[in-house]
């Protein structure tokens, strides 16, 4: 492979050298020219489409008229925008009128951020069979649809899936939580005959005499002396009862929504939630949904997430069995009374898209195909920018906007009735009281940091999970910690400029509950170079714990005691169980060999003992972000490969472990391949060909050693996928593992 290689490397010396975490590394400075904006700008996204529903692209600024409340607005910025590109912070943010993105100096930015893609499954509005469809639609998805750099979430309107609720990039999270889906229909209680269905209620409401004559009439005969009138406010009391329940079962799921698309706001830039639902009504007697609904998609205007809405029922949902109607119902009052019952469920639904410059995606059968329609509608879009010129037109509430294609009446715009906030005075302090909370005692502080739904940035925290298992301890996971100090609080003590902040941790199973913590005061100090007092760049920590096999996601969080900013990072990671004497690898760990290797102390008084120079050269790289001028190099660990017998030999004691004879010689054989490929978007950069391991003289082939470095010299800048996969020859089984990282 010209250019492009792979080589082994002593593995004695590369796991020495991979566990080498003290060493300083100092980052590479990254540079985001953009042209820039004067402040005050409102930002508004946008999509075009032709009548075939086809995306518009080429436009520019120039083909559009712009109208604020009716009045013509100048358009200060205009770009095409690919949602998940590495370009698609710096663009929003030139349009907000910044020269760079909000990320904190110091944080690991990545180059190809991949979509956000969010589920909301209003679950107890849907029922058997569409959850059932529902379900398979979510695993193609995981399967076919979900790209390298996406991330993903299922959130419930019943929230039953509980901790696994979160947006992750880990396929294996979110296909656990497709398993666990279950039936939370709520269906409305009532004993009475004839059944009356929630619209027939709304019917009844709204006087709908053929509705109310066939009830009243059901009634009396039943009750041959009850009087007319009578019965028809027996008919009436109980429609209101059933919407009653009804609406308070739609408030719980708008309730569940609402909140849900406020978190959400956290998540930076574009955001698409695919909304999921049998139908509901919005009735306004009854509740304040209706209100709910432009609060929510407010909430998505401002925090730039549209909104797709699909019906799970498909196709055929809301037709009536013509032969049940009859058999019912002869005079056929009910099936005129049933006369636009699913578009009514569908309304709230409707609004819950438009409003947010999305689409309502109804009448299919393929769920999945609905979702393909999303995801390639919003895969790009248009942004501009304006300047508001009165407090009426910064006031997102009372704002209207019109955009229209110059010349071509025919073009769909589509685009969110509310935008988002102007860039004023007001707004920035917002920003800035929101990134300074309210100060608390240090255990408060930091347990709401690692409570936080989304990962803090206020002081840049990155980690690396390894799982070992090892014949001492058996299964083992190390947490590898990196934070950076650039957002620290340094004041003299003793004349060394000093900051100390709160470093705490938890190792959380998919129930979401703790099976390990650990809790650290550390005081980072200056050292002085060149006569110059100098605080190190960023500090490492490690955690170690003994783990059971299972799905595991680790918390880690930092607070600066003094200003009380808060960073956080949260990662999964599955655990196998080698007692299946399955094919099994450990995690990769990764670390950087860089050409310009510069050994530099770290001065917190917590960090692990430093390690001699010459080994620390090579060191676990935390935050996964590659210079082009380094080797990556990774360590990893087989297990339980087919061993087949030599010489005769005693039982091993070790769990796994091959039998090896009195004079320490193997007594069992292997015969494992493997092959390491590196990706970028899904597709294959580096392939190398399948080689064979070397296992000769190993003293537990339970527990085979292989490591390698990749020189990446001509990889392009971007997000990349490390794969490496082992082939178990004698059992003709394989394993992989695969781990992501950047190249600046």
């Amino acid at each position: 492979m010209p250019r492009f290689f792979i080589r082994i490397v002593s593995l004695s010396a590369a796991f020495c050298a991979l566990a080498a975490v003290a060493s300083a590394q100092k980052p590479s400075g990254r540079s985001d020219d953009v042209v820039r904006v004067n402040t005050e700008l409102v930002q508004t996204d946008f999509m075009v489409f032709d009548k075939q529903g086809n995306f518009v692209d080429g436009l520019k600024g120039d083909q559009f008229a712009l109208k604020v409340e009716g009045k013509p607005r100048e358009i200060t910025f205009f770009d095409r925008i690919a949602a998940g590109s590495r370009n698609e912070e710096t663009q929003l943010a030139a349009a907000r009128g910044n020269s760079r993105s909000d990320n904190p100096k110091g944080g690991a930015i990545p180059l190809d951020r991949g979509r956000t893609v969010m589920f909301f499954l209003d679950d107890v509005h849907l029922s058997p069979g569409s959850l059932s469809q529902v379900r398979a639609m979510l695993k193609r998805f995981i399967d076919r649809d979900m790209r390298q750099n996406d991330q993903a979430a299922i959130i419930t309107a019943s929230h039953q899936l509980g901790f696994l609720e979160q947006l992750t990039d880990n396929r294996a999270v979110i296909a656990s939580a497709v398993d666990r889906l279950r039936l939370q229909q709520l269906r409305l209680h009532t004993a009475e005959y004839p059944p009356m269905t929630e619209f027939q209620a709304v019917k009844v409401e709204l006087h709908d005499n053929d509705v109310i004559d066939y009830f009243v009439d059901a009634l009396i005969k039943e009750n041959p002396m009850m009087q007319r009138q009578q019965a028809a406010e027996i008919v009436r009391e109980r429609a209101n009862q059933i919407l009653e329940e009804s609406s308070a079962i739609t408030t719980r799921s708008l309730a569940s929504f609402k909140s849900f698309v406020d978190s959400a706001a956290a998540v930076p830039n574009r955001k698409l939630i695919v909304f999921i639902s049998d139908g509901f009504f919005v009735e306004h007697n009854h509740s304040d949904n209706f209100d709910r609904l432009q609060l929510i998609t407010s909430a998505a205007a401002r925090s730039g997430t549209v909104i797709y809405s699909i019906d799970a029922r498909g196709l055929s949902a809301g037709l009536p069995d013509a032969s049940v109607v009859v058999a019912v119902d002869p005079s056929g009052r009910l099936s005129r009374g049933s006369m636009g019952e699913l578009k009514a469920s569908q309304d709230g639904m409707n609004a819950l898209a438009s409003d947010t410059g999305g689409r309502a995606l109804f009448n299919t059968n393929s769920l999945s195909a609905a979702v393909g329609t999303a995801l390639k509608e919003t895969s790009v879009y248009y942004l501009l920018a304006w300047r508001p010129e009165s407090d009426e037109q910064r006031n997102p509430r009372l704002r209207r906007l019109e955009l229209s294609v110059i010349g071509h009446p025919e073009l769909v715009v589509r685009l969110r009735r509310g935008t988002g906030e102007a860039n004023s005075d007001e707004t920035k302090r917002n920003k800035e009281a929101a990134k300074l909370p309210i100060r608390k005692t240090p255990t408060e502080e930091i347990n709401a940091a690692l409570r936080a739904g989304f990962p803090l940035t206020a002081v840049p925290v990155s980690i690396s999970l390894a799982y070992l298992d090892t014949a001492q301890y058996g299964g083992t996971l190390t947490t590898s910690i990196r934070v950076g100090t650039n957002s620290l609080t340094f004041e003299k003590q003793a004349e060394v400029p000093t900051a100390v902040l709160d470093l705490a941790g938890v190792v959380l199973n998919d129930q979401g509950k703790s099976v390990s913590t650990f809790s650290k005061r550390i005081t980072v100090k200056a050292g002085v170079k060149e006569g110059v007092s100098q605080p190190p760049d960023y500090f490492f920590y490690n955690h170690l714990a003994l783990i059971k096999p299972g799905l595991y996601q680790v918390r880690v969080a930092a607070v600066d005691l003094k200003q009380g900013t808060r960073g956080s990072a949260h990662q999964w990671i599955m655990i196998p169980d080698l007692q299946t004497r399955e094919l099994s690898m450990s995690s990769l760990i990764i670390g950087e060999k860089r050409a310009d290797a510069e050994v530099e102390p770290t001065n917190a008084t917590s960090a692990e003992p430093q390690t001699p120079a010459a080994i620390s050269q090579v060191s676990v790289n935390v935050d996964h972000v590659f210079a082009r001028s380094s080797n990556l190099r990774f360590l990893t660990f087989v297990y339980n490969a087919l061993a087949t017998s030599i010489v005769p030999a005693g039982p091993s004691t070790q769990p796994g472990a091959a039998n090896v004879g009195a004079n320490g010689a193997n007594a069992a054989a292997i015969d494992l391949a493997v092959q390491v490929q590196i990706f970028r978007d899904d597709e294959p950069v580096i392939t190398n060909p399948l080689h064979k391991i070397q296992t000769e003289g190993l003293p537990d082939i339970g527990r085979v050693p292989y490591a390698a470095e990749v020189r990446l010299e001509d990889l392009q800048p971007g997000a990349y996928m490390l794969q490496v996969t082992v082939i178990d020859r004698l059992s003709k089984s394989s394993t992989s593992q695969r781990v992501s990282f950047q190249v600046e």
